[in-house]
């Protein structure tokens, strides 16, 4: 028999397990809700470690649930079809024809890829859509636009974007008590039928909110939220983190992040996490260390 030998010094190793311990049994029996996105979704390296962190959070008694984007994919299938892609504040204007390409691209080829990598690394992963059980209903999300010269907001028509009205947590929790790992693509339907593309770090949020989990993680391409000095900050209450929005220190692209996990935590979810998907084992690092990878937002100074 031969074995592969290691770089890692024996003793390193054991001193990061004896400092998981405690957080393993804590968090043993919870439930985490993870948007997996960005970098982490498209690296193979990075692919890997993702899915090995999922499998290892279930092995040791906490349940994972993963909900997932995948923008990129869908800008490709669209470019392939010579169908034009649209922004109206950074979200796709999303007619019946892309709607049907959203569907296949989330629903399908992103949201399988992901099961069977998980599946690989030794879980029990099942994907479905927010239209499965009547997991997510989502109503028609009214984007405003205004302008300095505009007396009043207009309302634009940006077809089959919504957002979440519910969450029916039944499913979920089926399929965790009998230990699979669910991956949901962020695909809602109302009450007509009527199928919406919504984004998913909101559609994370509010599984996390709807489930009360322990935490909820965001990935993201970025070390975390930084002050203006580019230092990241962790260990912020939300009183704090709304301070950080009101003097313009969370602004752009990182507020409809921000905003999601302060939802979140506000409805009853303990911690939220804004981690960096770009390291290696990010999930791990940030729930089994102590000094973690990115920004933790809490409602309680003691967590």
């Amino acid at each position: 028999m031969t074995t592969t030998p290691s770089t890692t010094n024996p003793q390193t190793v054991v001193t990061v397990l004896s400092e998981a311990l405690p957080y393993i049994q804590k968090f043993s029996g919870k439930t985490l809700v993870i948007k997996y996105g960005g970098n982490a979704m498209t690296q193979e390296d990075l692919i890997d470690s993702f899915c090995r962190d999922v499998v290892l959070l279930k092995e040791v008694g906490i349940n994972p649930v993963v909900i997932h984007g995948g923008g990129p994919q869908i800008g490709d299938l669209l470019e392939r079809l010579n169908i034009e892609s649209r922004f109206v504040n950074g979200m796709r204007v999303t007619d019946s024809a892309t709607m049907d390409v959203v569907q296949m691209v989330l629903g399908g080829l992103v949201n399988k890829e992901i099961v069977t990598q998980i599946n690989l690394a030794g879980g029990k992963a099942i994907g479905l859509t927010g239209k499965d059980g009547q997991l997510i209903r989502a109503k028609k999300l009214k984007v405003k636009h205004q302008t300095p010269e505009m007396l009043a907001p207009e309302i634009i028509d940006i077809g089959h974007v919504g957002e979440v009205e519910s969450v029916d947590i039944s499913l979920i929790e089926m399929l965790t008590n009998r230990d699979f790992i669910p991956v949901i693509a962020p695909i809602g339907v109302d009450a007509k039928g009527a199928s919406y593309n919504i984004n998913a770090d909101l559609v994370a949020g509010k599984v996390a909110e709807a489930l009360q989990a322990e935490k909820l993680i965001l990935l993201t391409n970025v070390a975390g939220l930084q002050d203006k000095q580019g230092k990241v900050l962790t260990g912020l209450s939300t009183a704090e983190v709304d301070e950080l929005i009101a003097d313009g220190t969370i602004y752009g692209g990182m507020l409809p992040k921000i905003n999601c996990a302060l939802d979140a935590v506000k409805g009853g979810v303990k911690t939220a996490h804004i981690i960096d998907g770009r390291v290696a084992h990010a999930t791990l690092l940030e729930i089994f260390t102590n000094t973690g990878v990115g920004t933790l937002i809490t409602n309680q100074s003691d967590s």
